[in-house]
């Protein structure tokens, strides 16, 4: 039987393109909300082409096709000029944006970072920030904007496990930083969509070198001051990532390689998770028996206590809404490439320099890959269902796939738990849905206000 829901049978979408559009109009969608420029025919087609601006390009949806994009051709299928010039002079070459042999040896000198022992050492400080929360919401009144929550609760996890609580981000610089420096570049230029190269300035990148310079300055100070001190008892991810060494060339990270991959955890490890806990606290609102079944789960397993990482393993529901939540609202909602050389994709010949977009948005609301695809339904990832690979990719896949995915799922598992075991969350009469809005990530505009109710 459907349920009959507040805002009918499907939570909030993305008004998807039906109509051909001139570059214009796609520049000012894109402006808006990079998702409103895909079209409708991309979750019921395998693959959408077009040109924009001269710029060939294709959208491909096809679970055989991403395959050969992110696994089997990897290397002609390099992250595409929008997403460099967007990311670059923040992150610099680290692992996010290097290509070939540089990302290949700091992927390897990485890796034991988050190896699920590291892991597991750190799981006490998202219990900790679990914990803070549920302080917070105590001493607010009865409504509260659990974004701005989600992402208190994830920066606080990401400083304490990369600095230890030393006090170098006790003023939540880096955090200002770095959201000064989403908002003012990550919009998507007119230069972007036509291709031209990095080089040529774009306006909205131009003014805002204090944010950036701030950023580095404390990432660099706290790395220094590391190196003086030496390790914690508890190695961090500052330690570890120190300590870290290519094994096959014995290299290590030198200042900047460091620096640039510190603040790429930081930028990574706090707004997608928050982003994934808010719209999955949204849903848990959005449908009340799911909530329930949930908060059933949790109070069975904790007993009153905060979530332990201890605890993941009995908690398959929550799992299985986090997984939902992924897919209606992935936080890497849509990625590009620009290939290298020509290749052939759902038998269309694609010819080197277009712009090969993955559109996962689309990808996981898919007509010929899921059931109802815009309808929220955590039995989907019921007794580990797991979906046809390369058709859900909230982490990417492939060599590339998120390092810090199992992180990311520990601590969004331990945060929801504790929060859905002691408070029932509800709608606020009179208020709109947060809208899905792509900027970097897939955020919920407006917030995400709700009723919370201690229990």
């Amino acid at each position: 039987m459907t349920k009959v829901l507040r805002s009918g049978i499907e939570p909030p979408k993305v008004k998807l393109v039906t109509e051909v559009w001139g570059p214009i109009k796609s520049l000012m969608a894109a402006r808006r909300n990079i998702l409103e420029i895909i079209p409708e025919a991309a979750t019921k087609q395998p693959i959408v082409s077009g040109r924009t601006g001269g710029v060939r390009w294709h959208m491909v949806m096809e679970p055989k096709a991403i395959g050969r994009i992110l696994n089997e051709n990897l290397d002609i299928y390099p992250k595409s000029d929008v997403t460099k010039n967007l990311l670059k002079p923040a992150i610099g070459d680290s692992m996010f944006i290097a290509e070939g042999a540089h990302w290949r040896w700091q992927r390897r000198a990485a890796s034991p970072v988050f190896t699920h022992r590291n892991i597991a050492s750190l799981a006490p400080i998202m219990s900790a920030a679990a914990d803070a929360t549920c302080a917070r919401i105590n001493a607010a009144s009865d409504t509260v904007d659990m974004y701005e929550e989600m992402v208190a609760a994830t920066f606080e996890v990401i400083s304490n496990v990369t600095f230890s609580g030393s006090g170098a981000m006790g003023s939540d610089a880096v955090h200002n930083a770095i959201n000064r420096y989403i908002d003012q570049t990550a919009r998507v230029s007119l230069f972007d969509i036509l291709g031209l190269p990095g080089w040529i300035p774009r306006p909205s990148r131009i003014f805002q070198p204090n944010a950036l310079k701030q950023m580095k300055r404390i990432a660099n100070d706290a790395i220094e001051k590391r190196k003086e001190l030496g390790a914690k008892p508890v190695p961090d991810l500052l330690d570890l990532l120190l300590e870290g060494e290519d094994p096959e060339t014995k290299r290590k990270m030198e200042m900047a390689e460091l620096r640039d991959n510190l603040l790429t955890f930081i930028v990574a490890g706090h707004e997608t998770t928050a982003l994934t806990l808010s719209w999955a606290l949204y849903l848990c609102a959005f449908d009340p028996e799911v909530q329930e079944k949930l908060r059933t789960e949790a109070r069975s397993v904790l007993q009153g206590r905060v979530a332990t990482a201890d605890d993941c393993a009995a908690l398959p529901y929550t799992e299985q809404v986090i997984k939902e939540a992924l897919r209606l609202y992935p936080p890497a909602a849509f990625i590009s490439r620009t290939i290298q050389a020509d290749d052939m994709l759902c038998g269309r010949d694609i010819k080197r320099k277009d712009t090969v977009m993955l559109p996962i948005y689309a990808l996981h609301r898919h007509h010929d890959l899921w059931d109802r695809p815009d309808q929220f339904d955590p039995e989907r990832f019921a007794d580990g269902h797991k979906p046809e690979r390369y058709s859900y990719l909230p982490f990417g896949d492939g060599p590339r796939i998120c390092i810090g995915a199992q992180f990311a799922m520990i601590e969004a598992k331990i945060i929801l738990a504790t929060l859905i075991a002691r408070y029932r969350f509800e709608h606020i009469a009179d208020r709109d849905d947060p809208k899905p809005v792509m900027v970097l990530t897939l955020r919920p505009e407006g917030g995400v206000p709700l009723k919370v109710t201690r229990l």
